[in-house]
């Protein structure tokens, strides 16, 4: 892979984007110019080889890739320092939640492809669910964005109008699965473990759980079903959970995170 790429807004979610595409060997350090304001905060990166920039425009310099992953509120900022710079034979990637691509577009000077993708922070050790979406003119980048997150991930082709749907399910979703890994934690310490091999207890689980349900291609209740016998612990353990509001606070919360990413731009 001979691309350079240049992530402007390099945070959590850009610097993971880097580091899984290394660790997947298909990428080499020196092929990211990461970009962010504070530039102390990529001194590590750059003793590890990547390219480190506290200007936008000289990052993009020389990258066929352009990654966008600032925060929707700074966009417009962004693509008014870069609309000059940015020529139609690069591709830009935008990872901001809640900007459609005819919003970035009609920003820019010259007509240059955009898709979007969602991926999440497990970018980082290549586990990431990514949705990417563009334009019908634009469909040709697909395979090429596609390629490039296979390598930290799997990869879903979306419609543009379900990528805010995508946000809550995929990239908020680790959120939310994580904090219920911290409640089983919790709630293996409160019967008898220590913290620490409780936590490693719960996430095992939660792992063994979802590659059951990846490895097999069953529902849930099918494999809930196989360990739930008459009048036993599993069930009364999930019938509690229930009568406590557990599925309904998880829907719930997926539906109120997908309707405050719809405002965020």
């Amino acid at each position: 892979m001979q691309n350079k790429v240049a992530i402007i807004g390099a945070g959590n979610l850009g610097i993971s984007l880097a580091k899984g595409l290394v660790e997947s060997g298909v990428y080499k350090p020196n092929q990211f110019n990461l970009s962010r304001r504070r530039i102390k905060k990529l001194q590590d990166l750059q003793s590890l080889g990547y390219n480190v920039f506290n200007n936008n425009t000289d990052a993009i310099h020389g990258a066929d890739v352009i990654v966008i992953a600032v925060l929707p509120q700074k966009i417009n900022e962004v693509l008014e320092e870069l609309k000059t710079t940015i020529k139609p034979n690069k591709l830009i990637i935008s990872l901001v939640s809640g900007v459609e691509i005819e919003e970035i577009s009609t920003q820019l000077i010259n007509e240059v492809p955009i898709v979007r993708a969602m991926p999440n922070t497990a970018i980082a050790i290549r586990e990431s669910m990514t949705c990417i979406a563009t334009k019908n003119k634009w469909k040709d980048n697909l395979e090429i964005v596609k390629d490039m997150f296979d390598h930290v991930g799997e990869t879903a082709v979306i419609i543009e109008e379900k990528m805010t749907s995508a946000t809550a399910l995929c990239a908020c979703g680790i959120a939310f699965f994580l904090r219920a890994i911290r409640a089983a934690s919790q709630g293996g310490n409160e019967i008898d473990f220590h913290a620490p091999e409780a936590l490693k207890m719960a996430a095992q689980t939660a792992k063994g759980a979802a590659s059951l349900l990846l490895k097999n291609n069953t529902h849930p209740e099918d494999e809930i079903d196989k360990v739930t016998s008459p009048k036993g612990c599993t069930i009364a353990g999930l019938n509690e959970m229930e009568h406590n509001g557990f599925s309904s606070a998880f829907i719930k919360g997926i539906t109120v995170s997908a309707d405050k990413a719809k405002n965020l731009y």
